[in-house]
């Protein structure tokens, strides 16, 4: 069975402040709530560490696509399996609209039962809201606005 999400947030945040929280790995433990780190291999390998409920993961993904202030997409290459593309859309000067699809198969008791509850859905959609946050005060601040 594969699970599939599709989640967008509005920002009050340029797309240019956007992707470049979201293109700066160091970045993502700060508003992906169940990531513990992720280590570049390489130029487009990463290896994560994430702490779910009830399960610990370790995996290696690779970039398969990268566009500035456009979009980025994954797919795992070892370990669990994972997919998704994340894009960036300007909707004005001073906001963006960030969409955020992944496809994955869920592995075990746990992750079988956050799929079929929509539980997935709920942890995306704190991880976008809290990234927002992040770019919000990324931009009210003149934070980075390039890569």
């Amino acid at each position: 069975m594969s699970s599939s999400l599709v989640e967008t947030v509005d920002i009050k945040a340029p797309v240019a402040v956007a992707w470049s929280l979201w293109s700066d790995v160091t970045q993502w433990p700060k508003f992906l709530s169940h990531v513990q780190r992720v280590d570049p291999i390489d130029e487009r390998r990463f290896a994560w560490q994430l702490s779910l409920p009830g399960a610990e993961k370790r995996f290696v993904a690779e970039l398969t696509e990268v566009v500035t202030e456009d979009r980025i997409a994954w797919r795992t290459t070892e370990g669990v399996h994972h997919a998704g593309v994340v894009t960036f859309h300007r909707l004005d000067y001073t906001s963006s609209r960030v969409a955020l699809q992944i496809e994955y198969d869920p592995q075990g008791f746990i992750e079988h039962l956050g799929a079929l509850t929509n539980l997935d859905s709920a942890l995306t959609n704190y991880d976008l809201g809290e990234f927002q946050k992040l770019a919000e005060l990324t931009a009210a601040s003149g934070g980075p606005r390039t890569v």
